[in-house]
């Protein structure tokens, strides 16, 4: 008979799967029993219940009445961990024997875990979720960073400053992954000028395993025990070094834990090396020749392409591939120059580089984009790969990114949803349908509790401008500025993302006169908040932080202009729920898809973006806002004069007055209207369970050999 479990039992065993980070009521528990612990630990439970031992905690729960709220919360976990009918276990039952593996070179699960630099790695956290909540079989292979991606501090002079921290794995929700008969996992791979080595982790988010190499081990040398401690770190000896292990080490990771694998889904060109090593293993194992083990194993690789911009594609010298992949080149029986052209677009050009991207395309037989307009600009990028091809018949199609709604959707919008749409609603967000009671939300519910979700966000950012302003050792009256920046009545437009220079994070200040009429207007004030990291390496980027730093310092635009530092998951969470408007406004085509903003409808937050990415195909007319009409000028400097002109014309003449129309109970039905229509039309299509449905019928399936019925034919017959 089983022992029963205490109740720190039980919360330990909630903090260890991931679970729980997208569980409101589950994180509510953690967060009472030491409010101010909860943050300072960055909202990692591991390390906050150390801080008690068994009897500290019990008592702790029993003051704050909290006993039966763990036991539901965790008989739900069991009860979720246990579910068998699942839309996984109906629509992709041929997983179930052998599942799916999703290669990434980063994982945006939660805050507390920094394996993480952006929206790349959110993604694939909001897939593994997704994949989780829909009983889907899939595992998940990455790299353990030790000291993960940079924290960011902007200095008194608005220069970005970043700093590393190390992770600890005891204080984290991981546990050595192992063998089937219970060792811990060690593999190696081989180089010419040496082996690398490295121990695999394992976290659970809900029903899914996350496997994590580490070289950080005694038997590597001790550049390559640093080899997986920065996320994006280092030269290029550094990048292909971790790419080997992400995708050679991460195929024999998972053999060694004894996971066989249907399908491989390579997220990005980072892990092109795993097809490699599966076609490596058909022809050690079963005696296929080379080009009949790449044919066999092409057909059961998919492959997502994130990005239109060039420097977004990993590309390596003859010298760098010759040392790190000649060894696997002798075991495949590819001399230099055969190894070399799985990499280049044309196998004979002696002066082209190595391209992950391009052998990603080549050892898979499906590829997709992250939109619509992603797979035109895409297909066209790469149609030289095909010459023989039309630009239409590229094999490039587009699945359509999406969000994971339950880590997104804050706790109180998510009781109106419960109000309004079908019981268990939380099942079926990928189906439109579902969505249809969203029109009956009172507009005075829908917009007090916005309004609420919008004071939370304005005292968080107060809170974090003080601590800023303290460490860069500003003036006590500056201090008292910022402690009440941010008006709580004015229209609040959010910016935050990456700061590459072709997101044109300071677009809205091409016309500064205007932009200060906007800004000094006191019968319609409007407010901005910007957060983003600029790359070490992007000193463009580095600019346009100061440039907003420091009009952040004019008085003009001081306390309504603020910049947050450190633009995390958790910075990202409050402004997706607060803002009234989400801007976007990249150089099209060059936004691959963008998710920030699908966050930000769930909210009832509106888009104000360029018709890029996934906005290009969500846009209806009256969802939101539209800056310009998708044309794109062969002048970049043309094109950004036109964008920055529609910028301004779309917040003065449709944003600005729809926020300010208001009726005598001072709601604005007009921009409620909007809200509404937004979460009703863009809720189930931009989600990530209808992305990952997606993934699975169209990509996964086919690949797996999973497909009841498929006729291909050639219409020009």
């Amino acid at each position: 008979m089983a022992t029963k479990k205490t109740v720190y039992e039980k919360l330990c065993d909630l903090a260890g799967n991931l679970w729980w980070s997208w569980q409101p009521d589950v994180t509510q528990i953690f967060h009472l029993i030491d409010p101010d612990k909860w943050s300072e630990l960055n909202h990692n439970p591991v390390l906050l219940l150390k801080e008690y031992s068994p009897e500290e905690l019990d008592k702790k729960l029993s003051s704050l009445s909290l006993h039966s709220r763990v036991n539901v919360a965790y008989r739900r976990w069991q009860e979720y961990m246990e579910r068998s009918e699942t839309w996984g276990s109906t629509n992709a039952t041929i997983l179930g024997h052998r599942c799916a593996a999703y290669f990434s070179a980063e994982f945006g699960i939660h805050e507390s875990l920094h394996i993480y630099s952006g929206g790349l790695g959110v993604l694939a956290g909001d897939h593994l979720k997704s994949a989780s909540d829909l009983g889907l079989p899939l595992v998940a292979v990455g790299l353990f960073y030790g000291e993960g991606y940079f924290s960011q501090h902007i200095d008194k002079e608005g220069w970005q400053q970043e700093s590393y921290t190390e992770a600890k794995t005891k204080n984290l929700p991981i546990t050595p992954a192992l063998t089937p008969d219970g060792k811990p996992v060690s593999i190696s791979v081989s180089t010419r000028s040496g082996e690398i080595f490295a121990k695999v982790w394992r976290i659970d988010v809900g029903r899914v395993h996350l496997y994590l190499l580490d070289t950080d081990v005694p038997e590597n040398s001790e550049e390559d025990r640093n080899l997986t401690a920065r996320l994006y770190g280092g030269d290029q000896r550094t990048r292909i070094r971790q790419e080997i292990m992400l995708g050679i080490g991460g195929v024999r990771a998972l053999e060694a834990i004894g996971i066989e694998p249907s399908v491989i889904h390579m997220n990005e060109g980072h892990s092109a090396f795993a097809p490699l090593e599966r076609v490596r293993n058909r022809m050690h194992e079963d005696g296929f020749s080379f080009d009949d083990a790449l044919r066999d194993v092409a057909a059961a690789c998919v492959f997502t392409t994130h990005t239109p911009v060039p420097a977004g594609h990993d590309r390596f010298d003859a010298g760098l591939l010759e040392e790190h992949v000649g060894p696997l080149g002798d075991q495949l029986g590819l001399d230099h120059h055969a190894l070399m052209s799985l990499g280049r677009v044309d196998p004979q050009n002696e002066g082209e580089s190595f391209c992950m991207t391009v052998l990603a395309f080549k050892l898979s037989r499906l590829a997709n984009a992250v939109s619509n307009l992603h797979g035109v600009v895409s297909r066209r990028m790469w149609a030289s790969l095909w010459p023989w091809r039309s630009e239409e018949e590229i094999p490039i199609g587009h699945i359509t990114n999406g969000v994971h709604m339950p880590t997104w959707l804050a706790a109180p919008m998510r009781v109106i949803y419960d109000r309004v749409l079908p019981t268990k609603w939380y099942y079926r967000t990928g189906e439109a349908d579902v969505w249809a009671g969203i029109e009956e939300i009172s507009p005075g519910d829908l917009w007090e509790t916005h309004q609420a979700l919008k004071n939370r966000l304005i005292q968080f950012s107060r809170d974090l401008l003080v601590k800023q302003a303290q460490r860069r050792g500003a003036s006590d009256t500056e201090i008292g500025h910022l402690s009440t920046a941010l008006n709580p009545d004015a229209l609040l437009i959010g910016f935050a993302r990456r700061f590459a220079p072709y997101k044109r994070a300071d677009l809205v200040m091409k016309d500064m006169d205007t932009f200060l009429k906007i800004i000094e207007d006191s019968e319609r004030p409007v407010q901005f908040v910007f957060a983003g990291k600029a790359h070490p390496a992007d000193e463009r980027g580095k600019q346009i932080i100061q440039r907003i730093f420091k009009l952040t310092q004019e008085p003009p635009f001081r306390g309504k202009i603020v910049l947050l530092e450190d633009y995390d998951i958790n910075l990202g969470r409050h402004l997706v729920q607060g803002v009234d408007v989400w801007l976007n406004n990249p150089r099209r085509p060059l936004e691959a898809s963008g998710t920030s903003g699908q966050k930000v409808v769930l909210n009832g937050g509106l888009n104000c973006s360029i018709l890029d990415g996934w906005w290009a195909e969500a846009f209806d007319g009256s969802n939101g806002f539209a800056i310009g009409e998708g044309r794109t000028h062969v002048n970049q400097e043309i094109q950004d004069d036109r964008d920055g002109l529609n910028l301004m014309k779309v917040l003065k003449e449709e944003v600005i007055p729809l926020y300010y129309k208001r009726n005598e109970d001072d709601l604005p039905l007009g921009w409620i209207h909007r809200m509404k229509r937004a979460i009703r039309t863009l809720g189930w299509r931009f989600n990530a369970d209808r992305m990952v449905m997606d993934y699975a019928e169209k990509m996964y399936l086919p690949a797996a050999g999973g497909l009841s019925s498929q006729i291909k034919g050639d219409s020009s017959l």
